[in-house]
């Protein structure tokens, strides 16, 4: 523990731009988490993915076997339910063409009591558009 406070001693600026990092990240994860975000960009969609959040596409099944994200179900947007979405306690992300039909489908469940539903910000064009992985029916 001496060592500590020495080397925090010794090098204070390193230390305090640390907590300061440290600080930010903290209110930044924080200010997300308290405005209940609902549309993300595709960064943030592959953070919540790979933290298990389940990913429903919500085009025709057409489009949808045209290329798709991996793992995601179809599921078109008119026959989606609240049972559909199941229990996933990590969430929902709705995809579709470019944004805003799984936007408004979420924003619906959301309305209408659901928790952790989001859509893709600019939908699969921004995903392609980023150069992220896309499964087709044929792959």
């Amino acid at each position: 523990m001496q060592e500590l406070a020495e080397f925090s001693g010794n090098n204070l600026l390193l230390v305090t731009g640390f907590l300061a990092s440290a600080f930010a990240v903290i209110f930044y994860e924080l200010k997300l988490k308290s405005q209940n975000i609902g549309s993300l960009n595709t960064m943030l969609a592959v953070r919540v993915i790979n933290g298990g959040c389940a990913v429903v596409d919500v085009r025709s099944a057409d489009l949808f076997s045209g290329g798709h994200l991996v793992d995601a179900r179809n599921v078109p947007a008119d026959e989606l339910t609240a049972e559909d979405l199941g229990k996933n306690k990590n969430g929902t992300l709705l995809v579709c063409e470019t944004g805003g039909t799984s936007s408004a489908t979420a924003a619906k469940l959301r309305a209408a009591g659901l928790e952790n539903i989001y859509s893709l910000k600019g939908g699969i064009a921004a995903w392609q558009q980023e150069n992220l992985p896309i499964v087709s029916k044929g792959a």
